[in-house]
């Protein structure tokens, strides 16, 4: 039998006892730390307009609200991403699920009286080099995207939001929009201006 080495780095992240073996995880394969650029695990809800689909339920986050608690934005990232439209979403918090953090998301961001129903998540993984400075190294962002509709009658006054409306999508420019959620959008197939 021949046994090969590899450089290659598996995702397979442990600073403790191995499920496996119930001592430290000691092996090169297992990373102690996440990768230098960051590594963000999020949820966003694509929410239309009833059978709208291409209208679709965004927010000017108000900096004064607790974002902290609500999707992982201190104050100054708050205040930077106020101006332009978002998606209602959220880092994870460590060991909820994808679906615990789409609910938590109606339930904080939304203040929705009832869950509404989303399809299972689309998951996308990008890694990428952030737009504002070539000289930051990579981060990696795994994305859990739900799909929804919702009437605009069910469409409550949020204290997380300065403004939250659906918009048509279509006569959105990229510019409009914070946070790359302009990418997130067409992850799910819906296109904004260039």
């Amino acid at each position: 039998m021949v046994f090969l080495v590899t450089d290659r780095r598996f995702c397979r992240f442990n600073r403790g006892v191995a499920l496996s073996s119930g001592k430290v995880d000691d092996s090169p394969m297992t990373m102690k730390e996440a990768p230098t650029g960051g590594l963000c695990l999020s949820c966003f809800l694509v929410v239309s307009e009833g059978e709208n689909k291409g209208r679709i339920l965004m927010g000017r986050l108000d900096p004064e609200a607790p974002w902290d608690h609500l999707g992982a934005l201190d104050s100054s990232r708050a205040a930077i991403h106020s101006n332009g439209w978002i998606l209602p979403s959220s880092h994870l918090m460590v060991y909820e699920s994808p679906q615990e953090a789409a609910l938590r998301i109606q339930k904080e961001q939304l203040e929705l009286a009832e869950f509404i129903e989303l399809s299972e998540p689309k998951v996308v993984s990008e890694v990428y080099i952030p737009k504002q400075s070539a000289n930051l190294p990579r981060h990696w962002d795994i994305e859990f995207i739900f799909c929804g509709a919702l009437d605009t009658k069910q469409l409550r006054r949020s204290n997380a939001w300065s403004a939250l409306e659906f918009l048509e999508i279509s006569k959105l420019h990229q510019s409009d929009i914070s946070r790359y959620h302009d990418d997130i959008l067409e992850h799910v197939g819906l296109q904004v201006a260039r």
